[in-house]
């Protein structure tokens, strides 16, 4: 064990001031601050930086930060790992509170905020989300929808994508001319 620590000691630069690490230190700590980031991510949580809430922002840009440091040597690298498994942990920690109490994960991530009810939008909504009616209709759009009488509801959801459900179709109507007069018929078109 002693070898090992004696030839990663050199290596990575460790006990060296920021401005004394080589290029070859510096590429080895990235790879190292590299694998020990995605084996840390990897215990966390799979939705992490995937669908990620302002709560998973938050983690993913202070474990960069972190990594930064650790990388250019600005950090004691062993220190800021341990740092770095922290932070993960806090952030599990949180998650797991977030799951059990309802409350908490209101608290921490926030609420869902429907923007469009039965094709009307809530202006009231929209400002309070700083969203425009123009914002609105590009993400419509990005869903295929063309107008918001489409829409039976739409929300802002917590990692701030706008989720849309829409209406459903009206049943065309079609007249038939018929012996005796004119007959209304109703047929479902899909």
């Amino acid at each position: 064990m002693d070898d090992l620590w004696g030839m990663l000691r050199p290596a990575l630069g460790l006990g060296l001031d920021s401005k004394e690490l080589g290029t070859a230190q510096m590429a080895l700590r990235a790879a190292a601050v590299y694998a020990a980031m995605v084996a840390a991510v990897r215990l966390g949580k799979k939705r992490f930086m995937g669908q990620a809430t302002a709560f998973d922002v938050i983690l993913g840009i202070m474990l960069g930060s972190l990594a930064s440091r650790a990388i250019t040597g600005n950090a004691p690298l062993g220190p800021t790992l341990a740092a770095a498994g922290a932070l993960l942990a806090t952030h599990w920690a949180f998650s797991a509170l977030a799951l059990r109490w309802h409350g908490f994960g209101v608290a921490i991530k926030g609420r869902p905020v429907v923007l469009v009810r039965e094709g009307r939008t809530d202006e009231r909504a929209m400002r309070a989300a700083h969203l425009t009616e123009h914002d609105l209709h590009e993400d419509l759009r990005r869903r295929g929808v063309g107008r918001v009488e489409q829409v039976a509801e739409a929300r802002l959801e917590r990692n701030g994508d706008i989720s849309v459900v829409r209406a459903e179709k009206p049943p065309r109507v079609v007249e038939v001319r018929v012996a005796d007069g004119v007959q209304t018929v109703r047929i479902e078109l899909g």
